[in-house]
């Protein structure tokens, strides 16, 4: 799409904490087992590094008034915000695992509120529990939101499962937006050094969360889903082409209608890959249309200043306002 210079910033990945959420599991059988779980994947480095990251980013995830300004200082004009991924629980029973979603989907709404010309959000449902998800898709959407933040898998579940088809044919009638963020990565303790459960376990489960969606034939079944991808999809965009040549030469590959590469069209990315290189053949294979500005804020694996990194990429100026926020605005309904 051509979108004028004109057309409003939009930060599609943004994030909010919410107190209310933490308290509500705090205690709760299976929680501790969770942390522990956690800690293991990532190493000790690395949670001795969290805590006080996250501590010092409190106002900007909680204080509306201290976001704006954040935006404003980067030329952000609106921001896309869904729930810290901490927040997922997907190890709690199903009566907290509701309440989680509850609590996560008004109070995003309610920060929002603060700022609704410039505020937008997505909310949860509980991925361990397929049967709760359409419902609380609904009440996401009730509570005025966009759609829905999802991480790549649940404990025994992988996104091909059909256990979750009603919630993709919901997503679909209603134009929700599912917006795919990995929390952790089932590589386990061969990432628990030098951050690799981020730097290298993100991208991976983004890969994987994705061919499991391609290649299951979710999107050949569900063609009008609106799927957004963070961190850029992960490996994914850039590497399809040993996918393509499975699909072509092995029967066991054959799970969708097309080679997978043809699928990227259909779905949507954020522009955080942290490399100019990467973000200009990422918008070759999906298409200036399927690309989102994104900074991850305020994480400090996200970028602080998101438009000088997408101007980093030296595109076109047509691609350039459309990433910046012309697809955005058109996906959200904001145009």
């Amino acid at each position: 799409m051509t979108a004028p210079a004109s057309t409003p910033t939009i930060d599609v990945h943004a994030h909010v904490l919410l107190p209310e959420v933490d308290e509500a599991v705090a205690g709760l059988p299976g929680l501790a087992a969770a942390r522990a779980l956690d800690a293991r994947r990532g190493g000790p480095a690395a949670l001795a590094v969290n805590g006080p990251m996250v501590g010092a980013r409190v106002p900007r995830l909680t204080d509306v008034a201290v976001r704006l300004a954040a935006m404003d200082a980067v030329g952000v004009d609106v921001q896309l915000v869904s729930p810290s991924p901490s927040h997922y629980h997907y190890w709690a029973e199903p009566r907290p695992a509701e309440r989680v979603c509850r609590l996560a989907n008004e109070g995003t709404a309610a920060h929002c509120a603060k700022a609704p010309e410039r505020l937008h959000g997505l909310g949860l449902v509980p991925l361990q529990h397929p049967g709760l998800a359409v419902d609380l898709l609904d009440h996401a959407l009730d509570q005025g939101l966009k759609g829905v933040e999802i991480s790549s898998h649940a404990p025994g579940r992988e996104l091909s499962d059909p256990a979750y088809e009603p919630l993709w044919c919901r997503a679909e009638e209603t134009g929700a937006l599912l917006f795919l963020h990995p929390f952790g990565c089932t590589l386990d303790e061969r990432l628990d050094q030098w951050y690799l459960s981020n730097t290298v376990g993100q991208p991976a489960e983004n890969a994987v969360a994705l061919s499991h969606l391609i290649f299951s034939g979710v999107l050949d079944r569900h063609p009008r889903l609106k799927l957004m991808a963070a961190h850029g999809g992960g490996y994914l965009p850039t590497h399809l082409g040993r996918s393509d040549h499975a699909w072509r030469v092995r029967p066991d590959a054959r799970g969708c209608a097309q080679e997978p590469s043809s699928y990227l069209k259909r779905l949507y990315f954020d522009s955080l890959v942290h490399d100019p290189h990467v973000l200009r053949e990422l918008i070759r294979a999906a298409g200036p249309g399927r690309v989102l500005l994104g900074s991850d804020f305020p994480f400090d694996m996200g970028t602080e200043d998101p438009l000088a990194a997408l101007r980093a990429a030296d595109l076109s100026d047509s691609d350039l306002h459309a990433v910046r926020g012309g697809n955005a605005a058109v996906l959200l309904g904001l145009a």
